[in-house]
């Protein structure tokens, strides 16, 4: 018996080490969903614990950011505030805005983010950036 465990546990080294030297992520850890501009009004399945990461471009140098609109904060909730990753050294380059989320409890949700200048109420957003979530 010991044998057999002592092969198993070998062959999962080497499994690791070769995927780790490939590039390859590991199938037993699992990282956040990653969506984009790419994945608007399409429904994503979750699990209660599971993280999101919503991508978007944008440029917050111009008074524009990315902001939850809509969705249920008691099945999806913020983690912090979004983030921004410029394109480039540049003053005032665009880049991607990301915001957190984490399925906290079973349900289904619309998530809507809107690209908008925070104090300009009276005018529409810019963009807006919706999913549905279905939390298990």
């Amino acid at each position: 018996m010991k044998r057999n465990a002592t092969v198993r546990v070998v062959l999962l080294l080497v499994l690791g080490v070769t995927m780790v030297l490939s590039g390859c992520q590991n199938p037993f850890v699992k990282g956040p969903i990653k969506l984009t501009e790419k994945d608007a009004g399409s429904t994503v399945e979750m699990k209660v614990g599971d993280t999101l990461q919503v991508m978007l471009e944008g440029n917050p140098t111009t008074g524009y950011d990315w902001e939850r609109a809509s969705g249920d904060e008691a099945v999806l909730e913020q983690l912090g505030a979004s983030t921004f990753k410029a394109d480039s050294d540049l003053v005032g380059a665009g880049g991607q805005v990301t915001l957190r989320f984490k399925a906290v409890a079973a349900g289904q949700t619309t998530l809507q983010l809107v690209y908008h200048r925070p104090w300009e109420t009276d005018e529409p957003p810019a963009q807006t950036f919706e999913v549905t979530i279905n939390v298990k």
